[in-house]
């Protein structure tokens, strides 16, 4: 019986390579992504030794780029966009633009057209998901302001993609390209253009008023049957279905279909166990597109463009960098967060690769220009972590120059400080709260109520400007820095209250509240037993921990209950 194996030959090579590769470049500490990139080149027809087939691996790469844009429909956070809008929103759009002519500016002098120029800057412009997430993850960053400030500015840039990637084949023709097969050219470009966004208008409608009440209620159904199997089959079928189906009736990209049915599937109340479900299905796709990816990508390139290249990391590293380090300092944000937001961004992913594939099928970009996009984001990527390796020191060498540090530093920041205003009578035996996350908002909240005086120092901008129109004192900073506890009138207070954070910032605030105050009582919120052992042994303060306080409590609870029944048998 004779065999069409050419699939499972791509599958088998792809995968071993990738194996191999991404092993290698997880030990050299690099972002395994590398590693998929590199096993793609090692099987690509422009590489001697296995060829590995291209039409499949576009077909795979399809379905790799439809389970990518539904991870990121799933990571999509409305509230976490909304809580750093004032800056991500604005920030994201005016780097976007700032790398996009920046790459239009290079690609002109090299004598490329209009069009190729604006996807070549739109490809330099937009970091990877993928890497910003491990990059924040491994350091511990995701839940910190700096991390949600670097993850919202991600999503804007996400939207921006999504929205071109939508626009991009209707204007095709109108930037010097061609359109896809199968299009209408009989109709103007601007009617194309009109009914292009009339349908994605459309399909997001559908989308936010039927998809997102009938994808959770079809998980809620399969859910209760208890099949683990037949719950991850209804997430991919969802994924894949909808992907398909805005194609297919309302002509949408499917990218933008997957982004929109993992954002659907995150509204539902199963939207962990789906993406817990469902990540490994991910991944695997995931890799085959970098591994497809990688087999676009022409090494000679190196050689040939040298210079070229070196201009295109520079965009990606230094021109993005610099102008999101820029921006953050203008909206007032210390130098550790400007300095964060920058590293993330320093580099180009899945996005990038997108566009450049599509703008290839249009006629927009040459081999060659794609060639470079790749070899721009294989060098970003393989940087990025020196980059963040680079963030404390440059810190500390900026903080050193005194004369540069007070000009970067928010020394005029109103929110800062706290209103001239304000009864100097409130800033004695205050509680000063660092915090304003979920343990620090209950206390405060509680406080509040009873009548008691309370200074919050908090890092998010917003959440300071929402707690001043509150009427409640609040400044803006990291705790870690003397001005903040100053600001806090931390010499008058009487407590000292902790939210839940690492183990050296609790270190440094309590160290700079015992030079302003010696008297002052500290608590702390632990967020782990072991967190809480360590504390309690240096006796820094008073310690608590989340689980031990619920147990405690529930025992009192149990304790009482048994009385009260005691007592109402005995009479």
């Amino acid at each position: 019986m004779p065999h069409d194996v050419d699939l499972i030959i791509l599958l088998a090579v792809g995968f071993g390579m990738a194996l191999i590769f991404g092993y290698i470049a997880a030990r050299l500490r690099l972002p395994p992504l590398i590693g998929y990139l590199v096993a793609g080149i090692i099987i690509s027809p422009n590489t001697p030794g296995v060829v590995g087939d291209m039409q499949l691996a576009n077909q795979l790469a399809e379905l790799g780029v439809m389970f990518l844009m539904f991870g990121v429909g799933m990571h999509f956070s409305l509230k976490d966009l909304i809580q750093v809008r004032r800056i991500a929103l604005p920030g994201a759009i005016l780097q976007i633009a700032v790398a996009t002519l920046l790459g239009i500016a290079v690609s002109m002098y090299w004598g490329w057209s209009l069009g190729s120029a604006i996807v070549f800057g739109l490809s330099l412009s937009c970091a990877s998901t993928v890497v910003l997430l491990k990059a924040l993850g491994d350091r511990g960053l995701l839940d910190s302001v700096n991390g949600k400030i670097a993850v919202g500015w991600l999503l804007v840039e996400d939207l921006v993609m999504v929205l071109a990637l939508v626009l991009l084949p209707a204007t095709a023709v109108l930037l010097g390209g061609q359109t896809l097969p199968g299009t209408d050219t009989s109709q103007s470009i601007w009617v194309t253009i009109g009914i292009t966004l009339l349908k994605v208008t459309g399909f997001i409608a559908f989308m936010l008023i039927i998809g997102k009440r009938l994808v959770p209620m079809i998980l809620q159904l399969v859910a209760r049957l208890g099949s683990r199997e037949l719950f991850t089959l209804t997430v991919v079928a969802a994924a894949v279905s909808i992907a398909y189906g805005s194609y297919a009736v309302f002509g949408v990209s499917m990218a933008l279909g997957a982004f929109f049915a993992g954002m659907v599937v995150k509204e539902s109340d199963f939207s962990h166990r789906a993406e817990e479900e469902t990540l490994p299905l991910r991944e695997i796709f995931s890799i085959l597109f970098f591994v497809s990816v990688g087999m676009l990508f022409d090494p000679a390139i190196s050689l040939a463009e040298p210079l070229r290249i070196l201009a295109v990391v520079a965009i990606i590293m230094v021109g993005k960098t610099l102008a999101a380090i820029a921006l953050v300092l203008f909206f007032r944000y210390p130098i550790n967060t400007a300095l964060t937001v920058g590293a993330s961004l320093a580099q180009i992913g899945e996005f990038s690769f997108i566009l450049a594939t599509l703008g290839l099928s249009l006629g927009l970009l040459t081999q060659d220009a794609q060639n470079l996009i790749l070899a721009g984001a294989l060098f970003s990527i393989t940087l990025n972590s020196f980059v963040f390796s680079a963030i404390e020191p440059a810190q500390r060498w900026i903080r050193e120059r005194s004369h540069l540090a007070r000009l970067l530093e928010r020394s005029g920041d109103p929110l800062a400080m706290l209103p001239d205003e304000m009864d100097q009578e409130y800033l004695r035996d205050q509680v000063v709260i660092i915090g304003y996350g979920g343990v620090g908002r209950r206390i405060s909240e509680n406080l509040i109520q009873q009548n008691i005086k309370v200074v919050i120092a908090e890092e998010n901008r917003e959440i300071v400007e929402k707690l001043r129109f509150e009427g409640i004192a609040a400044v803006s900073g990291e705790a870690t820095e003397p001005y903040v506890l100053i600001q806090a009138h931390i010499q008058h207070a009487r407590l000292l209250v902790i939210s839940p954070m690492d183990i050296l910032d609790i270190h440094r605030i309590i160290d700079i509240a015992k030079q302003l105050n010696p008297e002052i009582q500290v608590l702390i919120c632990a967020e782990s037993k072991e967190e809480a052992v360590i504390i309690r042994k240096e006796n820094i303060g008073e310690v608590f921990y989340a689980k031990e306080e619920m147990a405690k409590n529930m025992s009192h609870h149990i304790l009482n209950q048994i009385e009260l029944a005691h007592k109402s048998t005995a009479h």
